[in-house]
């Protein structure tokens, strides 16, 4: 019986060893909420923006929509950065405090398979932004972020393609209603995102043992 358990739970050690070799399950929890949070500071202040707008317009004064457009543009890129930088050093933390490889070859591989969605994404929303065509820019990046966390999900945390599920449909979903999109965008990359981190960091990080699901 001894050596039947020694041999199961070598068998158990084995498949961690492999697991952890081809995905990388060093993604912080506390990422996920701080792009959230970060997300939801940026709708915050693109509903502002576009609430002075038509506030001014609706008082008589000129409006400029291209104006607007920069504006929410540039709020965008910095949560974009924000985001990025506080998931870079998230889970550069976790992968040192657990002694795990931060740039390895399965954080290669994950790194790749989301960046051709993303990479593809951004270049159909620069050409929506020469087309003046706004209204379609929370969709498209809702859609082909979703694409690749699905894409990349087979080289890390198995719950990151059910996020990448949601963002798919919710994408989809707000083409039907143009005039919404900032609310579509604000729970996708606000809400969701920290519902994921706050959910990953209790399954995984708030425990020594961590299962791979």
């Amino acid at each position: 019986m001894v050596s039947e358990n020694t041999g199961l739970e070598t068998l158990q050690d084995i498949r961690k060893m492999m697991e952890r070799s081809s995905r990388f399950i060093s993604l912080s929890g506390w990422s996920g909420v701080a792009a959230g949070t970060s997300a939801l500071a940026g709708a915050f202040f693109a509903r502002k923006a576009i609430a002075d707008y038509y506030h001014n317009y609706d008082a008589g004064g000129a409006g400029c929509a291209d104006c607007l457009a920069q504006t929410l543009i540039r709020i965008a890129v910095i949560v974009f950065i924000t985001a990025l930088v506080s998931a870079f050093l998230f889970t550069w933390f976790r992968s040192r405090r657990e002694g795990v490889a931060f740039w390895g070859s399965a954080a290669r591989r994950l790194l790749w398979n989301t960046a051709i969605p993303m990479a593809a994404g951004g270049v159909l929303v620069l050409r929506l932004i020469s087309l003046k065509m706004y209204l379609l820019i929370g969709p498209v990046s809702m859609i082909f972020y979703g694409l690749a966390l699905i894409n990349g999900s087979r080289y890390t945390l198995g719950e990151v393609r059910y996020l990448g599920y949601s963002f798919l449909i919710l994408g989809l979903i707000s083409t039907w209603f143009p005039g919404e999109t900032l609310y579509f965008w604000a729970f996708s990359f606000g809400i969701l995102h920290i519902i994921y981190g706050i959910s990953m960091w209790w399954k995984y990080e708030r425990i020594p043992v961590r299962v791979i699901s």
